[in-house]
């Protein structure tokens, strides 16, 4: 791209750096005003990115798919402004796209003629048909039950939609309308976009222009050897965690694990020992394109490693970081290699999972400086026919709490995925047949430690028309884990019928429970790992969690050593009582304990182990 030696004013490196993030940030917008699913415009579970000619990801505020697949199927010679490419095969996406709901739509950037730069948006769809609506059948055991699938193809062609492509789609969507106003409005986003990236060029020139791209990886490149790389001492370290069922076998450990070797250049991420391709819908294509996408979709739980919370915020992950990652896959027919056509649906058990891998691996290597486990993504939902006979769809993602950190309790009610949000009441009971009767925090669901975890939500909704409730959620069985002494958090849980003659507890895969007019549905989401002893947390923390109403007075005791008295609105310790109470409790626990707390649910699970063999330093 840039000529070899190429100087670049530093402060037009920063003008083309902004640029490209408002740029990102205006397409996501355009997309979120203008779409008409709620997933992709309430939820907002969609992203922008954009890439130089060379397919590499400049900026650092979102992730991304990727535009390998496009450009190995249609040459960059071969394309003409006003087009836009599309896909979502899984398996041809060389690693970009993590199931079939998620729609990507790609645009060239033009400059004299020549191709010098992309625009991609993907986003989770309503539904692209297959076994179940919302296309995520939780017992799926082949690609071909969970939707359509469509290769890289020319949805529009020198601005003229491809109408027969665009039929076929909405002809397979059990949400046609919806499908296709997303793909209209993710569409005109890009080559919004498109046209902005231009006026980039145009107003600087290409050669300057790229050469500011190089120059905005480098930094990167360089700063997270300099800042976080140099945090991990050379040497090798293991660590591994489970996904708990697959939907279609009985629940069991499906083992994700990471062999870290740190050198003074680079990390080196191998995969090896994860466990086999499931038989249900949990596996993740990650073993394309080197693991391109990989690399930038773990990076930013290295950000924890900054030396300051402040800076670790200020930190981008770009193609910068590809250079300083080096990933090693197992043979094919792994979680993470699976064969065609191995379904993936459920793939975030797998590929959000490795966030929390990552993560434990990293505190082994640098004595717990990372936060304990948080919450993976989960969908919950219901379906049905209205009071009009037309047939609805409500899925939303609600997040949990982020695990303690070795300087703050964790976050309370957190997505992991940037700047996704769950539904708001509103909107959803104007629109479907169902109330939300509460919708707060889910008391004692975080974690124990000297930081305490995040804690999850405690949702309630009452059905006003006879449905069906539909789940995609792991950590119903195993725990977010606590680390340096730090208690695992509570898992998620769904309760049909509470406290009702027909009260049944859900497993976290369910594709169609009838639940009748109404009954509750409630839903109360995973609380993050605490970080550190619990009997160390400040007392008058413990105090302020129960008045906030965080913390229960019996969670209080039996978890902190904390005696309460006084009324509920103005707890107190009892300061002699605590002292004693914690002098007991650290004397009748075992003096050897594992660095990592799993919880009760790991036992159930490992034949009675109460720690894996990696849990110990």
């Amino acid at each position: 791209m840039a000529a070899p030696g190429t100087k670049v004013d530093p402060i037009l490196v920063e003008i083309v750096e902004g640029t490209l993030a408002s740029v990102e940030k205006e397409v996501e917008t355009a997309i979120a005003r203008t779409a008409r699913s709620p997933m992709i415009r309430d939820a907002h579970d969609f992203r922008a990115g954009i890439h130089d000619r060379r397919l590499r990801k400049l900026t650092g505020r979102s992730y991304s798919a990727l535009v390998h697949p496009i450009v190995r199927d249609f040459p960059v010679e071969t394309m003409r402004p006003g087009d836009v490419f599309f896909h979502n095969d899984v398996y041809l996406s060389e690693g970009g796209i993590g199931h079939l709901p998620d729609l990507c739509v790609t645009v060239p950037v033009f400059h004299e003629g020549e191709v010098v730069a992309f625009v991609q948006a993907f986003g989770h769809h309503d539904d692209i048909g297959g076994a179940v609506p919302g296309s995520m059948p939780s017992h799926a055991r082949s690609v071909y039950e969970e939707g359509l699938m469509v290769p890289p193809i020319k949805l529009w062609d020198q601005g003229r939609p491809n109408e027969a492509a665009l039929r076929i789609m909405t002809r397979n969507s059990r949400m046609p309308d919806s499908l296709a106003g997303d793909l209209d409005a993710e569409c005109s986003a890009c080559l919004m976009g498109a046209r902005r990236l231009a006026e980039l060029f145009a107003r600087y020139g290409r050669k300057t222009v790229e050469a500011c791209f190089d120059a905005i990886t480098d930094k990167t490149t360089e700063t997270f050897r300099r800042e976080i790389l140099s945090k991990i001492p050379d040497g090798t370290y293991v660590w591994e965690d489970y996904a708990e069922h697959d939907g279609v076998d009985e629940p069991k450990l499906h083992v994700q694990r990471i062999t870290l070797t740190k050198t003074p250049e680079k990390i080196v991420i191998d995969f090896t020992g994860t466990g086999p391709q499931a038989k249900g819908p949990i596996n993740h294509c990650g073993d394309y394109a080197d693991g391109n996408f990989l690399k930038k979709w773990l990076a930013p739980i290295l950000r924890n490693l900054a030396d300051t919370p402040e800076r670790m915020a200020e930190l981008d992950v770009n193609e910068g970081v590809v250079p300083l990652i080096e990933m090693r896959f197992p043979p094919k027919g792994t979680l993470l290699t699976p064969i065609f056509p191995a379904p993936t649906n459920a793939r975030t058990f797998v590929i959000l999972r490795l966030l929390g891998v990552l993560a434990g691996v990293l505190a082994k290597a640098t004595g717990g400086r990372m936060p304990a486990d948080q919450e993976t993504i989960r969908y919950t939902g219901v379906y049905g026919e209205d009071e009009n006979g037309q047939p609805y769809l409500m899925r939303e993602v609600l997040g949990g709490g982020s695990g303690g950190r070795y300087y703050a309790d964790g976050e309370d009610t957190i997505h992991i995925v940037p700047d996704s949000r769950n539904l708001p009441t509103e909107f959803t009971e104007s629109r479907f047949p169902f109330l939300v009767e509460r919708l707060g925090l889910a008391v004692d669901s975080g974690g124990p430690g000297r930081y305490r975890g995040g804690l999850g939500y405690d949702k309630h909704i009452r059905m006003l028309r006879d449905g069906h409730f539909m789940s995609i959620a792991d950590r119903s069985i195993l725990s977010c884990w606590g680390v340096n002494g730090g208690k695992a958090g509570r898992p998620f849980r769904v309760t049909i019928d509470p406290g009702g003659p027909n009260e049944r507890v859900m497993e976290g895969l369910v594709d169609d429970e009838p639940v009748r007019a109404g009954e509750i549905i409630r839903i109360q989401t995973t609380g993050g790992g605490g970080w550190g002893d619990p009997l160390d947390r400040d007392v008058d923390a413990v105090v302020r969690d129960v008045r906030d109403g965080k913390v229960s007075v019996q969670g209080a005791r039996d978890d902190y050593g904390v005696v309460i008295v006084g009324d509920r609105d103005e707890p107190k310790a009892d300061l002699d009582a605590t002292e004693a109470l914690r002098v007991r409790m650290r004397a009748e626990r075992a003096a050897a304990r594992p660095f990592f707390d799993r919880g009760p649910g790991y036992p159930v699970l490992s034949g009675g182990k109460p720690a894996a063999d990696v849990d110990w330093l």
